[in-house]
């Protein structure tokens, strides 16, 4: 799922993003604090990463842990890239997600993203 979102949030498929986040969601950034409106959420994405930003899973740093009838908690590296600085330089951050599984259908309930 990790793959399905970020290629959707590398290629601006903001359909496919708004699908997989929980209607729920809880955005938690430590510079930005806390966004609950998938709606904010996703109107953020389109003024301030499309077309601007991509995101690199960094190789080997994803661990997935299942949580009995919940779903999975997915801890991680990755990378920004920001076509808008090119010179300035990606440093990895660690990220947390929490996965809702209902009945087979993942949604991303709660993120965690760390710079």
């Amino acid at each position: 799922m990790d793959k399905v979102f970020f290629d959707a949030y590398n290629n601006c498929d903001l359909e496919k993003q708004a699908l997989i986040y929980s209607d729920n969601i809880e955005f938690f950034h430590d510079k930005g604090g806390l966004m609950t409106s998938k709606k904010e959420i996703i109107e953020g994405t389109k003024r301030n990463i499309c077309g601007k930003v991509t995101r690199e899973l960094i190789d080997g740093s994803l661990e997935v842990y299942p949580i009995n009838n919940y779903g999975a908690v997915q801890i991680g590296y990755h990378k920004f890239y920001n076509n808008q600085e090119p010179n300035t330089e990606s440093i990895p951050s660690k990220f947390i997600t929490m996965w809702h599984n209902d009945n087979g259908d993942w949604k991303m309930a709660k993120v965690i993203s760390l710079h």
